[in-house]
């Protein structure tokens, strides 16, 4: 196993740009809107749950995602080491075991946080960091899985977090067609995630990861990704038509129409167009969760 150093810091602490970007502000989008779809499928008018709205997307980004983000960095400090260097642990801004105390302290505080929301966002937000440390930490590391580390992610940013915004604005378990819905998603989610490993093959390889793009090959594995992440909105569109919701339903399903072109471009070069897709295909897939959202709207307030 190779691995590449981990280059020595004259600093004794970081310096605050560098905590940020350890904390990745952009990573915290996807479990924000994933909350926002939550909050719009609850059918709670947003004026009676103001507060719990503003605390919820602060808990879902620079809370619990942001711990996750450091938790995950500081336990993959030796394979950033090889396949992205300039990150702040790898490069020796945060240096020491300052990643290490980072993520401890912001899993802490999120907790604490999430206790004020209640009891239903407190156990998605306890379910969502005990995934944070498990996907990266040993000796569970689900990332080691290709199966089992994409699904956890998944879930903590899509399914949790969509939970939560239900929970939060109900202040109760959410209605069962919004678990279908979130359950859903959440499968799909993989895809998106087994995309993400892409520009990691080398890295993963050499450190043991079996990611599904080294365990199927890159060409294998975007087959595999863009069925999964195809699929579930098969069944969305199937369920929202039953449900009644029949524009709802089109619209979901042109959405999937645009993003199976899309998939047929990526699979001719999908390392290289992964990137690309992400900011196209992957844009449509969280358009239809809103849309899926203001679906079941009406149908859970009962209007």
């Amino acid at each position: 196993m190779i691995s590449a150093p981990i280059q020595p810091s004259l600093r004794a602490w970081p310096a605050p740009a560098a905590v940020l970007e350890l904390l990745k502000p952009l990573t915290w989008f996807a479990p924000m809107w994933a909350y926002m779809c939550g909050v719009v499928s609850s059918g709670v008018p947003l004026a009676d749950r103001g507060f719990a709205l503003a605390a919820g997307v602060v808990l879902a980004g620079p809370a619990l995602c942001a711990t996750s983000q450091a938790v995950n960095d500081w336990f993959d400090r030796h394979v950033d080491a090889i396949n992205e260097p300039g990150r702040p642990i790898p490069s020796g801004r945060v240096p020491g075991r300052w990643g290490l105390g980072i993520a401890c302290v912001w899993t802490v505080l999120s907790a604490a946080f999430a206790a004020t929301l209640g009891p239903w966002v407190l156990g998605a937000a306890l379910v969502g960091l005990a995934l944070a440390w498990a996907y990266s930490a040993p000796p569970v590391r689900l990332k080691q899985s290709g199966w089992w580390g994409p699904a956890a992610v998944a879930l903590s940013y899509e399914g949790l977090a969509w939970f939560a915004g239900a929970a939060v604005m109900a202040n109760a378990l959410p209605d069962g067609r919004i678990l279908a819905l979130i359950a859903l998603y959440s499968l799909g989610a993989h895809g998106i995630m087994t995309l993400n490993d892409f520009k990691a093959v080398e890295g993963d390889r050499q450190m043991g990861l079996r990611s599904l793009p080294v365990v199927l090959g890159v060409a294998g594995a975007a087959k595999v990704a863009c069925a999964v992440m195809a699929v579930p909105q098969v069944v969305v569109v199937g369920l929202l038509w039953s449900w009644g919701q029949d524009v709802y339903a089109l619209a979901v399903a042109l959405l999937l129409l645009v993003q199976v072109g899309l998939m047929a471009r990526l699979l001719g070069e999908p390392r290289r167009l992964a990137p690309w897709y992400n900011a196209t295909g992957t844009t449509l897939y969280v358009v239809g969760m809103l849309v899926a959202a203001f679906a079941v709207r009406p149908l859970v307030a009962g209007v």
